[in-house]
């Protein structure tokens, strides 16, 4: 999300990855901690994740290589209460921008991860995998861009998910924005996970941005709120 004339760009809080790399020789620190909860079955699942942090560092105009990595509590409730925590597994990956003109209002990425198995036993997904988006973005006027991302995730089981997002941003002054955002995934290419979030962003300087969002299961029961802080450093 971005504001005009501001810096920093991110790639929170929302789902959808912007369309822009950091530029060369930046470092950027995106992290923020996430609250969430589901409910299926008669069985609850909470969340927390703190802090989820994503470090980018731009090697060139239109590359940046990309590190991910987040803190995990789950306390599981069914007929017993059951307390998993721990860090997660690590993503290691690179940004590359395909299209950037000042004559056009279109950007073009492609992002992808590599998923290494190495985080805690209780929190790991045992498999290495890969998670792969491109990314779309326009300027619809000066204060509205629209991004979206279509992607395709693998871990080593089954067939994978095939995943979606769509964001609208608005620019409300030189300091606020908001956004809001269908999105979700194809779990297996058989059943489709539906969500909308949306939240705000504050400039606190122009390589500073802080953000709020909450976010809801469409066609089940989940929902998450999620505070964040994104440093751009030697821009």
């Amino acid at each position: 999300m971005c504001l005009n004339a501001q810096e920093i760009i991110t790639d929170r809080p929302d789902q959808t990855e912007s369309s822009s790399t950091i530029p060369k020789n930046s470092f950027q620190i995106e992290t923020g901690i996430l609250f969430s909860q589901v409910n299926a079955n008669s069985f609850e699942s909470n969340n927390w994740n703190l802090p989820t942090t994503l470090l980018r560092f731009g090697i060139s105009r239109n590359i940046e290589l990309r590190l991910a990595n987040q803190f995990t509590s789950i306390v599981k409730n069914s007929e017993e209460k059951t307390h998993q925590y721990g860090f997660g597994d690590i993503e290691i990956g690179a940004k590359i921008q395909i299209l950037r003109k000042k004559n056009i209002n279109t950007e073009i990425a492609f992002l992808s991860h590599l998923v290494f198995p190495f985080g805690d036993k209780r929190i790991s997904n045992t498999n290495f995998g890969s998670i792969n988006k491109l990314s779309i973005s326009h300027s619809i006027t000066k204060n509205t861009s629209l991004g979206y991302n279509v992607g395709y995730n693998y871990f080593g089981e089954d067939l994978g998910m095939a995943t979606y997002s769509l964001a609208v941003g608005f620019t409300i002054n030189d300091k606020w924005g908001f956004y809001i955002e269908p999105y979700g995934e194809w779990l297996n290419f058989q059943s489709i996970a539906s969500n909308l979030d949306g939240g705000f962003t504050y400039l606190l300087q122009q390589n500073i941005q802080l953000d709020i969002s909450y976010g809801l299961g469409l066609n089940y029961h989940m929902h998450y709120t999620s505070l964040g802080f994104s440093w751009l450093i030697g821009y």
